[in-house]
């Protein structure tokens, strides 16, 4: 039986639904002794900004019960050094890039990353940032569905480029903000970016993380990521990413029936950098085993 992995996301075409999601993937080039990269659906980017970031004090990273904190801050080089340094690289593999950007104060620097990299050629997509936990901001624009539409109407305004909006799950509605996105010209979804939590090293009664809260990721968080994927496929039409815990085929396969019409990896890349192969391959051999032809049709497929 023939088995198609190919999806659609806005104007990307990816031959498998596997992507590899940012912040743990770095710029894919730290990875390339552990995989065949050019297997990959896509590579997102680690976050970049405006002006280079050095990111957050440390400890920057500890374990948690199933998962992991981080608060890592967003470092990067900054988008000239990026374009200058790391996408001839990326450009090198012939996969689609999704290149994740973020603002740092003004919401105007998301218009400004996406002119200046609607320009280059091999970046597919932008992936809108709007959720990350670790920029001691008290208030998140993924977390207001008003300031979503506006930041994401600007930038598709400054773009013609693939938009795909990353969601926080530290809200009260993920439908009323998912909605906003869509109205606002982005072309897909990413659910869900890590949850806001601490831990406390009872032995010096501090907290573990330099920055004091991080973001929680990991499989202790896959079931809410599984139910807001669900919730809000159920409201809006465009395609969604789903991402929070997947770390084999088996998790990856309970966010396609969710809803999601592709998955990104993340933590589970530290524990084996080459799971995403592994689950592209598990993917197919599930797929022949429920006679199920496209990877499509699984899609949303909760009975």
């Amino acid at each position: 039986m023939k088995i198609d992995l190919k999806v659609k996301l806005g104007k990307m075409v990816l031959k498998n639904p596997v992507i590899a999601a940012s912040g743990t993937f770095g710029y894919a080039e730290e990875f390339k002794d552990y995989m065949d990269l050019k297997q990959l659906g896509a590579i997102t980017t680690k976050t970049i900004t405006v002006k280079p970031r050095k990111g957050n004090l440390p400890p920057r990273t500890c374990e948690a019960p199933a998962g992991l904190l981080n608060s890592i801050g967003l470092e990067n080089p900054g988008v000239q050094c990026f374009i200058e340094e790391k996408i001839p690289y990326l450009a090198s593999l012939g996969i689609p890039v999704i290149v994740s950007v973020s603002a740092e104060e003004d919401p105007a620097e998301f218009v400004f990353l996406a002119k200046k990299l609607d320009r280059i050629k091999s970046v597919s997509a932008l992936e809108l940032n709007i959720s990350c936990p670790n920029m001691q901001r008290q208030h998140l624009i993924a977390q207001d569905a008003q300031a979503t539409f506006k930041v994401v109407s600007a930038a598709r305004k400054a773009t013609k480029k693939t938009i795909i909006t990353k969601l926080s799950p530290n809200v009260t509605s993920i439908t009323e903000i998912a909605q906003a996105a869509q109205d606002a010209g982005s072309d897909a979804l990413a659910l869900i970016n890590t949850f806001s939590g601490i831990s406390i090293d009872i032995k010096t009664r501090s907290l573990r993380l330099g920055a004091g809260s991080g973001g929680l990721s990991g499989p202790a968080i896959r079931p809410m990521a599984l139910q807001m994927v669900r919730q809000a496929y159920e409201k809006v039409k465009i395609p969604i990413i789903g991402l929070g815990g997947i770390i084999d085929t088996q998790s990856a396969i309970e966010f396609f029936i969710a809803g999601a019409s592709a998955i990104s990896v993340g933590t589970a890349n530290f524990i084996d950098p080459a799971i995403s192969i592994k689950i592209i391959a598990g993917l197919k051999e599930y797929l022949r085993e429920q006679s199920i032809g496209k990877i499509s049709l699984l899609t949303g497929s909760l009975r």
